[in-house]
């Protein structure tokens, strides 16, 4: 048996609020399969498990309530109680298990992450999936966006070493935070396409949003406003070279949530263009990877993106995607494999949606292409680089701020 090693992350399944729990389930299943003993300490809610055994990962969870989505200073006091909980769950857990490495996932169980390394002397590595500086484009001055920008800051200094998920969130982490660049590995996230599970009627999915002759363009993620969906609203809808203007037979769908929803759903009215789509809300993993496959196109207008993991889930689907030309999508979107446009340009990417749609052999080449980009994310290489970076700190950890 490999090392043992404990991670840390606030999301794990059955608890899903996004792309990170997938990320933390693959990467630690497949360094299980690599041979090394791999310990999640996450949160739980009523009916999971307190520790159970699931796919070669033994799975510590605590339990706490829901965290409140409305408030964000009573979600800072809610993280600040979950840190809180976790360590007293950690300090019983080491008294049965000698750790020889933490790994813990972005901010939000940074403080339990800092003290256990501090109480086993051992490595601490970090990886950022994405920044608050990032998130709201720079201003982080002012609560409670500055109290996790600090912590980010003090995570990443503190840490032995960082990963981030993309070249980009290499340079924009040293950006940031002040950090040496070689004290940051990047690593890509991965993709299983056989996790793609989907509906077993995709006719009858389709139906729901569009007519067989309509061609389906498909927005999926958190709706927040550094996904840029107000962007490609703009860009449908503009009374002047909007897509649905120029293109006939075309429908819109959002799948999502969040804090922008109602000014999108908004900006939609304005435009007039409420009848030509569908705000879907959230949706399962099952039925938003069956939107992959029944969508005509799959657009990711982002204004901030670390990686771009709907990008890589759509094309491995079969359906080709307009990205914006930013962050981590131009490593995971090269030209060949997808079509980029200037981010926060409406009428660029109105351009590139259009010529989607209306160029079959563009589009074919592009399903094609894209279905053989996405076999380069495999999730066993992305552990066997995590693994190597793991052997480099406990052979030589790196020099403690």
């Amino acid at each position: 048996m490999g090392a043992r090693v404990l991670v840390l992350s606030w999301e794990y399944p059955p608890i899903v609020e996004g792309g990170l729990a997938r990320h933390v389930r693959k990467l630690t299943e497949q360094l299980g399969n690599a041979g090394l003993d791999v310990h999640v300490l996450t949160r739980g809610g009523d009916h999971a498990p307190a520790e159970e055994e699931r796919h070669g990962v033994t799975v510590h969870r605590v339990r706490e309530p829901s965290f409140p989505r409305d408030d964000l200073d009573a979600f800072l006091a809610w993280v600040h109680q979950m840190n809180a909980d976790m360590l007293a769950a950690a300090t019983a857990l080491v008294e049965r298990f000698e750790f020889d490495l933490v790994h813990s996932h972005d901010w939000l169980v940074a403080t339990a992450a800092e003290h256990l390394r501090d109480r086993l002397e051992v490595p601490w590595i970090v990886t950022v999936h994405a920044t608050e500086h990032g998130r709201h484009q720079g201003w982080v001055d002012k609560h409670p966006q500055s109290h996790i920008h600090g912590v980010e800051r003090r995570m990443v200094h503190r840490a032995d070493r960082v990963i981030a998920c993309s070249e980009f969130m290499r340079g924009h982490i040293a950006d940031v935070f002040g950090l040496e660049p070689d004290r940051i590995t990047p690593i890509p996230n991965g993709i299983d396409p056989d996790d793609l599970h989907t509906p077993h009627d995709l006719d009858e999915l389709r139906a729901r949003y569009a007519q067989p002759h309509e061609k389906l363009v498909l927005l999926a993620g958190r709706l927040v406003y550094e996904k840029g969906f107000q962007v490609a609203l703009e860009a449908l809808g503009n009374r002047r070279n909007g897509v649905l203007r120029r293109v006939p037979d075309v429908r819109y769908l959002v799948a999502g949530t969040g804090t922008h929803e109602e000014e999108l759903k908004a900006q939609a009215r304005r435009l007039r263009i409420v009848r030509r789509g569908t705000f879907a809300g959230w949706l399962g993993d099952d039925i938003l990877h069956g939107l992959y496959r029944i969508a005509d196109l799959c657009v990711i207008p982002s204004l901030y993106e670390p990686f771009g993991l709907v990008a890589l889930e759509a094309m491995a689907s079969g359906c080709p995607c307009v990205v914006a030309d930013t962050g981590g999508l131009r490593e995971v979107v090269p030209g060949d494999v997808g079509l980029r446009f200037r981010s926060r340009d409406a009428a660029a990417l109105a351009q590139t949606i259009e010529r989607v749609l209306t160029d079959a052999d563009l589009r074919d080449r592009l399903v094609a292409d894209g279905r053989e980009h996405v076999l380069r994310f495999d999730w066993a290489d992305v552990a066997a680089r995590t693994a190597g970076l793991y052997g480099e700190v406990l052979s030589r950890p790196a020099e403690r701020v």
